[in-house]
């Protein structure tokens, strides 16, 4: 027969299992409000029977019951929802920190504002349209200088506002990294607490709502993936490779090179590998500094090397009232200081390369005329060259719209002579300089003979910038070339001091056969006016108006595409983290419920010792004599 205390043993037991179970439903409500927490519930069990059902058991008419006792105390979480949580949390990181970044760029370009380039360069062309009205009036000409300067500061202030964000996202990209470290050194240490505790056959659920709060600060900064499919080793994926696995982790570095402007890479610390993200707050904030700032650092920089190249050009065969004549508008500091654009490019000492920015054809060309020629030419891309065909019978215009639309980094004009200019664009890649003609050939006459660019055709005789003196292969005679800078000309271009000491030295007029300009000569003033709205090829875009409409564009429809993939990651969020609350969250209702239901299961278990108790005391202290 069973033990005559066995039942004393099965109230005992009852009376732990709703002890603890209150103490879980209490340990939920102290932590309600705690980050990641999910709520926990006691699975009770029937205890093993006191008999087993085979050949050795007494007999009896069943198995003798032993009461309860706590199975396991297990959190509530659903894994499939906690990865597709994951996941979307990497999105929202990425569209937060473009809309925070994007906002502030669209703040520097003010537009539609009085302040802004636009309206200052529109008051430069009108100033010098009222020079043309008035081509000896000494006020106008004061009304040119002060509107250069005007439109010189304009353009001073978007270049350091862009650069000034790219600057804190350098900064940024750092702080992130380290934030991404320790939070991956976090996630080792936690996974290797947990398989001490699983060990020993506990369940480690507040270690592991700790583990899961790491995880989706991490999937924040940086797009991860997870697996445990060994359930003693955690691994979280980043870009193909392990971040970490189990107890072990990997970090990133920050490596600072000439290559990226001396701006920060992140790099594996163990390989010194590039690591490349392709969502998260790290991933935006890469992606913004060397690509959107960039590129809009590119296009401020593109717009005043042209609009530089274009007044200079006319103004200095122009001739100013005081007989001053060869002056540029606009000076730059920072260009290569050599005639042939020579240039170190790797610091050794020695010269290595040409930096040259625009070459112009010796031979006045008519748009509308038949080439009569055929043959290839050859031009530097982004990535290697590119092949752009002509035949004979093609016109100018059509070379040069071809060459334009063949996705090369240099492009094409004619300018008011009618002669072929070749200029070089801003590099796609960053160990390519902006604003060079790397490489130029033809394996006909077009550049070689008709235009008067190349001195002789064939790959043999092509340009290429990637040796001194390189220009001893461009045509002579009056071929003209300009030299690159080596820093962002929106941040250095002034107006002539020499303009600015006497405005007389503005020119309005050329200069006739005699040297003489003679009174209501305004060639020179109508002219520069007239690049206002002239298909001079900045950049990509025709004119100076069609680059702000570009910009301006551009740079509205990133912030209306990041404002809109935020709302939609935030309400996709929004929903997914309700459905984990409704699953792990604490209800304190609930939780009050189960309260009352424990202490009543408690106060029937210790009815039913008491009860016992008086039973066995009865055998025990009343039976006998």
């Amino acid at each position: 027969m069973g033990s005559t205390f066995s039942a004393i043993e099965m109230g005992k037991r009852s009376l732990f299992a709703h002890s603890q179970s209150m103490q879980t439903a209490g340990h939920n409500l102290s932590n309600s409000s705690t980050e990641g927490y999910s709520r926990q519930r006691v699975e009770l069990k029937a205890t093993d029977p006191l008999f087993r059902p085979d050949l050795s058991r007494e007999e009896t008419p069943g198995q003798i019951g032993q009461g309860v006792s706590v199975g396991a105390i297990r959190r509530m979480r659903d894994e499939l929802l906690d990865q597709r949580i994951v996941g979307q949390t990497n999105n929202e990181g990425y569209w937060k920190t473009r809309d925070n970044y994007i906002l502030m760029m669209e703040q520097i370009y003010n537009e539609p504002a009085d302040t802004s380039v636009r309206t200052r360069m529109d008051q430069f062309w009108d100033s010098w349209e009222e020079l043309s009205l008035y081509p000896e009036s000494r006020s106008a000409r004061q009304a040119v200088h002060t509107r250069g300067e005007t439109l010189t500061d304009a353009i001073h202030q978007q270049y350091r506002g862009l650069k000034g964000i790219r600057d804190i996202l350098n900064g940024d990209i750092e702080g992130v990294t380290r934030q991404v470290n320790d939070l991956a050194r976090g996630i080792a240490a936690v996974n290797e607490e947990i398989v001490k505790v699983r060990a020993m056959g506990d369940y480690p659920n507040d270690l592991l709502d700790r583990r899961d709060v790491l995880v989706e600060k991490l999937s924040g900064l940086i797009n991860i993936t997870t697996d445990q499919r060994d359930p003693d080793e955690f691994v979280i994926h980043t870009a193909g490779l392990e971040l970490v696995q189990g107890k072990s982790f990997r970090t990133f570095s920050i490596s600072s090179g000439l290559e990226n402007e001396g701006y920060s890479k992140v790099v594996w610390s163990d390989s010194g590998k590039t690591a490349r993200f392709e969502g998260g707050t790290l991933g935006a904030l890469i992606e913004l500094r060397d690509k959107d700032v960039r590129d809009e650092m590119q296009k401020i920089d593109t717009m005043t090397m042209n609009f530089v190249d274009l007044v200079n050009d006319i103004h200095s065969d122009g001739k100013g009232l005081n007989g001053k004549t060869g002056v540029d508008f606009f000076v730059e500091q920072n260009f290569i200081q050599n005639i042939a654009g020579n240039y170190d490019r790797n610091g050794d000492g020695e010269f290595d390369s040409s930096y040259i920015y625009r070459v112009t054809g010796a031979n006045p060309l008519s748009p509308r005329e038949h080439i009569g020629l055929a043959g290839t030419l050859t031009l530097s891309a982004a990535s290697g060259t590119v092949d752009v065909d002509y035949y004979a019978t093609d016109m100018v215009a059509d070379v040069v719209e071809r060459i334009n639309n063949a996705g090369a980094e240099v492009v094409a004009s004619l300018d008011r002579d009618g002669r072929l200019v070749l200029k070089g664009t801003t590099a796609q890649n960053n160990e390519n300089p902006d604003f060079v003609i790397r490489y130029m050939s033809d394996s006909g006459r077009f550049l070689a003979g008709y235009a008067g660019v190349l001195a002789d055709p064939g790959a043999e005789n092509a340009y290429t910038w990637d040796q001194p003196d390189a220009v001893n292969a461009l045509a002579g005679g009056d071929l003209a070339y300009a030299v690159s800078p080596i820093a962002h000309p929106a941040g250095w271009m002034e107006v002539n001091p020499a303009i600015a000491a006497d405005v007389q030295t503005i020119a309005a007029g050329f200069p006739a056969d005699d040297g003489v300009v003679y009174a209501g000569d305004n060639r020179a003033a109508v002219a520069i006016a007239a690049i206002r709205n002239t298909p001079v090829m900045v950049g990509n875009t025709r004119t100076f108006d069609d680059y702000f409409a570009d910009a301006i564009t551009n740079i509205g429809l990133k912030g209306e595409q990041a404002q809109r993939a935020l709302e939609t990651q935030v309400t996709i969020l929004t929903e997914l983290r309700n459905m984990r609350d409704s699953i792990s969250g604490v209800n304190i209702d609930e939780e009050l419920a189960d309260i009352i239901k424990f202490q009543h299961g408690y106060n029937a278990a210790a009815k039913f010792i008491a009860t016992f108790n008086e039973m066995l005391d009865t055998v025990i202290n009343r039976m006998g004599v």
